[in-house]
């Protein structure tokens, strides 16, 4: 959510602030603009829309300048327009600012400035701290930072250049993620690695409440007492192909496509000697005292998570709560030490769920984390970690992540469950085998497309499509329709089907499009049924499921999409990718831009 970029160096700096604000377009945003610092000052050049507007408009005029700094806004403070956009400038235009997150006491800050002279010409919150910035202004710009952000009451990453300080920047955060890049004779700052990753593989992580000052040839890094802190350097290892689209007209289909590898490098790593083995140690005795086990997320993460339930409380016998992150710490949850919760979170800086994780670590809540990205604040502030290694993903809609956390959630639960004794040795040792299968068993599904994309071209200009599931199929059908809704616009729910006939099928009309994934072999009949019910009432009804059910059900439903016959218990890991590729056909034949929704940012920064 939203994107920042920084450089200083020899070079001139719009090309590199351009370019990396491309890489971060995945975030989300709805304006864009740089602040250069020339010999006339700080110059800023900004708009509302995407970046090939901003482009256009840097075309008509010179701006040179080896020191700048980038923004892309997903607005929050004020609607989108050019005023709102950032960067922000202060009363004087010598001091510009770009922010991610939220000020929360920026009305107080607002009236007092006010009270001292300064000028608001925009609606954002960001506008107070490039004033503020100025207020504390005395010729040392990073102490003018260190004073402004104990004044700041919410979240931030910020840049921050001045006119009197031509040979760097500041940047500091607390609660939005922010890097500094190392390079030789020039320097970066960025939201996220990929803006830089094609200049330096080296990156400082700068952690709450930490100062950068940043010049072409040293990076300082200062605590808010002002000390210089020593930094360890985070090396990039994964290649900058990895953020690139290959050839693929989406990242999306590039990410749904290398969900083979992807569930691959997150489950044959943890197989050794035929067992379930993690870096972090989960024994029995710390088990059995074990009371609830609570698993927090948000949106994709959340949905995992509800497979999660089910699956740990079938294998394990632990009784599993699942919460929203936006919703657990509100709630005052009862938690203590003999609880563990676990933390799901793609980009490992999902705002709402670090909260989470911070309100169970106060309670005395072990935490265990299971986060794509390396280094990330929620792996850094986790008792355990369990890496998905899913590599980049690009585009805002959650593919190959889903999988992989579902990979990992199941090594869990039958870890926690070989440890408990609560599954025989057989069904332990066919699981594992079941799991370590999975990449060719989804590697067949794509290979077999084509009837996905003919259902879609029937049904893409459907008004509302409804999802129903039973049991670990309920779990799958919530993320199947919020795939839909999030890149083709269509309205979408998703139910349990035994819900149907509890006011739900009020809505079932003639034509009406109805998706079931149908998995669950103690649920088949169940679910049939509920099928009957909406064909009775008009419904046209695709179908996921095994490939040992077609012929029970070829002549029942509209289209049968099939999935190899793999147990029941794992199916939900091949089983979503249909659904993945259902939403991804609908969204490219209505012309949507898949890969950046409207609204939608991929990394949820703010509150």
């Amino acid at each position: 959510m939203c994107g920042i970029i920084g450089y200083i160096g020899r070079r001139n700096a719009v090309p590199i602030l351009l370019n990396g604000l491309k890489k971060l377009e995945y975030r989300g945003y709805d304006s864009a603009g740089v602040a250069v610092c020339t010999d006339e000052g700080v110059s800023v050049v900004k708009c509302r829309g995407r970046l090939s507007s901003l482009e256009c408009k840097l075309e008509n005029c010179t701006l040179n300048g080896t020191l700048g700094i980038g923004h892309t806004r997903w607005a929050t403070h004020g609607e989108p327009n050019d005023v709102n956009s950032h960067p922000h400038i202060s009363e004087s235009g010598k001091i510009a600012v770009v922010h991610n997150g939220i000020i929360e006491n920026y009305v107080q800050l607002k009236n007092f400035l006010m009270s001292k002279g300064f000028r608001f010409v925009s609606d954002t919150d960001t506008e107070i701290i490039a004033h503020l910035v100025e207020y504390h202004y005395n010729g040392n710009l990073v102490q003018a930072v260190l004073d402004s952000i104990k004044e700041l009451k919410g979240s931030f990453a910020l840049g921050v250049v001045c006119s009197d300080c031509m040979d760097g920047f500041v940047a500091a955060r607390k609660d939005s993620p922010l890097i500094v890049g190392i390079g030789k004779g020039e320097n970066y700052i960025a939201s996220d690695i990929p803006a830089i990753l094609e200049h330096t593989r080296d990156v400082y992580i700068l952690e709450d409440m930490e100062v950068a000052e940043v010049t072409r040839e040293n990076i300082n890094i200062y605590n808010l007492y002002g000390q210089k802190v020593d930094k360890q350097i985070f090396h990039v290892d994964w290649d900058i192909t990895a953020a690139e689209k290959s050839g693929y007209e989406y990242f999306m289909m590039k990410e749904i496509c290398e969900e083979p590898k992807a569930v691959k490098d997150t489950i044959s790593p943890r197989i050794m000697d035929g067992k379930v083995a993690f870096d972090f140690s989960y024994t029995r005795e710390y088990l059995e005292k074990l009371e609830k086990i609570y698993i927090v997320g948000c949106g994709t993460a959340y949905h995992a998570g509800v497979v999660g339930k089910y699956i740990i409380e079938k294998l394990a016998r632990i009784p599993v709560e699942v919460d929203l992150a936006s919703e657990f710490r509100y709630r005052d949850p009862m938690i203590n030490d003999k609880n563990l919760v676990i933390i799901i979170s793609q980009s490992g800086e999902t705002i709402d769920t670090l909260f989470a994780l911070r309100e169970a670590k106060k309670k005395g809540a072990r935490i265990l984390s299971i986060v794509n990205v390396v280094g990330s604040t929620i792996t850094r502030e986790s008792d355990d970690v369990l890496y998905t290694w899913a590599g980049p993903e690009i585009a805002v809609a959650s593919t190959k992540a889903y999988n992989t956390q579902l990979s990992a959630l199941y090594l869990v639960a039958l870890h926690f469950a070989y440890e408990r004794g609560t599954i025989s040795q057989e069904f332990y040792m066919k699981t594992i085998n079941g799991l370590l299968d999975m990449p060719r068993v989804i590697e067949q599904v794509l290979g077999n497309m084509e009837n996905i994309q003919k259902f879609a071209s029937m049904h893409y200009n459907a008004s509302s499509i409804f999802y129903i599931g039973r049991g670990l199929d309920y779990a799958l059908s919530m993320e199947g329709s919020l795939k839909l809704k999030e890149i083709s616009y269509i309205h979408s729910e998703a139910y349990a089907g035994g819900e149907l006939k509890h006011g739900t099928i009020a809505l079932i009309e003639d034509g009406t499009l109805v998706v079931s994934p149908i998995t669950q072999e103690y649920l088949f009949e169940k679910m049939v049924s509920n099928i009957k019910e909406v064909k009775a009432r008009g419904a046209q009804v695709m179908v996921i499921t095994q490939e040992r059910h077609l012929q029970e059900l070829k002549d029942l439903v509209d289209m049968v999409i099939t999935i190899p016959d793999v147990d029941h218990i794992i199916a939900p890991i091949v089983a979503i990718t249909p659904l993945q590729l259902f939403a991804y056909y609908v969204a490219v034949l209505k012309g949507c831009d898949v890969d950046k929704p409207r609204n939608l940012a991929k990394s949820v920064t703010v509150e």
